[in-house]
Formats: C-alpha cells, sequence, structure tokens
C-alpha cells in the first residue's frame, strides 16, 4: 500500500490505469495483477479532495487502511520517500541504491547525498504529473523546459522539501522569476508581477511576461499550492517594486 500510494503521487491520475507501464511494473514487483494495482490507486483517488470537487469518473471507495496511510504520509512526504525506497530494495536487492551513488567532488561543486536525489525525484514527479505535464503559467508542455520549483526553499523548511503542496510546475523563465521574486502568486491563484518588470521598457518582457498579470495560473489537477507557502513567499521574496 505505500508503494501503491507513491506511484500515485508520482504519475497524473489518469495514467492509474492496468496498461500503465508503471503500474504493470509495480504489479510485477508485488506479485499482484495490474488491475488490481489500478484498482488500489483508484481507492486513494477517492481521498482527493481536488479529485472530488471535480466530480472524476472512475473514483472507488477506499478502506479504512487507504485512510491511514494517505493521512500518515500526507503528513510525512519524507517519510514516504525514503520508506518507499527501502521496500523496493527490500524486494529488488540487486537494484541500485540511489544512495550509494557519489556526486563529482570539487571545490566548486556540491556533495548532492542519495537522500536529497530521492527527494528531487519524487517531488519532480508528483509537482510535474500533478500540473498534467504543462507550465502553471503558459500552458507549456514540453517536459524537458519544465521546473518544479519549491515555493519555500529547501534552505527555510526542509520538512516541506518533498510536499507537492509547496511545488509549482513553470517553465524556466518563470521559474526563475519566481525564485527571483519577481512573479508571485495570490492566494486566489492569479499571478502578479512585480512593478519592476513592468516598468521594463523592453517589448519582449512586455510580450512574455508582463501581459500575464493579473491571470490566473493553470491549477493543478491535484496538490493545490498551500496557501502558507504562496503567502511566504508573497511577504518574503516578492519585489514589490
Amino acid at each position: 500500500m505505500i508503494l501503491a500510494f507513491e506511484l500515485y503521487c508520482r504519475i497524473p491520475f489518469q495514467r492509474t490505469k492496468a496498461t500503465d507501464a508503471r503500474v504493470k511494473e509495480l504489479a510485477g514487483l508485488l506479485h499482484r495483477t495490474p488491475a488490481s494495482i489500478a484498482r488500489k490507486l483508484g481507492n486513494f483517488g477517492a481521498f482527493d479532495p481536488q479529485l472530488a470537487a471535480r466530480n472524476i469518473s472512475g473514483l472507488t471507495h477506499g478502506s479504512k487502511l487507504d485512510k491511514a496511510i494517505w493521512d500518515e504520509f500526507h503528513a510525512d512526504w519524507n517519510g514516504l520517500i525514503i520508506r518507499a525506497h527501502d521496500l523496493r530494495l527490500e524486494r529488488e536487492p540487486h537494484r541500485l541504491e540511489v544512495g550509494s551513488l557519489v556526486a563529482p567532488s570539487g571545490p566548486s561543486e556540491m556533495i548532492v547525498t542519495g537522500k536529497q536525489r530521492l527527494h528531487q525525484a519524487f517531488f519532480r514527479d508528483a509537482v510535474v504529473s500533478s500540473y498534467n505535464n504543462r507550465c502553471c503559467v503558459t500552458g507549456l508542455s514540453i517536459v524537458e523546459c519544465l521546473v518544479a520549483g519549491h515555493i519555500v526553499p529547501w534552505s527555510v523548511d526542509v520538512h516541506r522539501r518533498a510536499d507537492p503542496t509547496n511545488g509549482l510546475c513553470m517553465s524556466a523563465t518563470f521559474d526563475r522569476l519566481f525564485d527571483c521574486g519577481l512573479v508571485t502568486i495570490g492566494d486566489d491563484l492569479t499571478l502578479v508581477v512585480s512593478d519592476r518588470v513592468r516598468r521594463l521598457n523592453n517589448q519582449a518582457a512586455t510580450d512574455l511576461v508582463v501581459a500575464r498579470h493579473g491571470q490566473k495560473i493553470i491549477p493543478p489537477a491535484r496538490f493545490y499550492p498551500d496557501p502558507a507557502c504562496l503567502r511566504w513567499h508573497r511577504e518574503n521574496r516578492f519585489q514589490v517594486a
């Protein structure tokens, strides 16, 4: 059930079908049928408030244990990632352990631990799939150009480093603008562009960025950005002028 919930978070809900390659892979790992894994993913979907609000078809009634897994790991994303990784290693002893990989070292390079890479991979999958593989500002659907960015940075709150409600899926340009505080997002998911950018006498900036001021971002299918995180960004990163 832990592995099923982790997979539920990493793939778009419309792909939680018995025909999906990652569903088949997990079914093989657990010696279950792909159909049974797909049903379990549907059970978790029944507890997702965003899916329920949109009357998504195909949701089933989850059990008390399904709800317990949902509640436990929604409060402990870091624990979910490590536990799921350990469970996979137990079932695939010859699988290359992420924690055994070592990044290049040097005076200008950081050592990125295996646990950090696990968190990064899960966070990207969960955020990008929640936005259906497209930029929440422009709708760009070229996956290679998309960034799963943190609203509240790791350095500020390590406990939310893997929390998909602390993430946004943006194209590289808007991710950088958000990170620098030149754009932010209101609680109503409206994009706000800094006056500093709006004052620029530059047609490219006007066409690409300023024209988006006041428009609402494309909402995710699940894992809505936490208003507390958005408020932190507005109060601590956004450059009003």
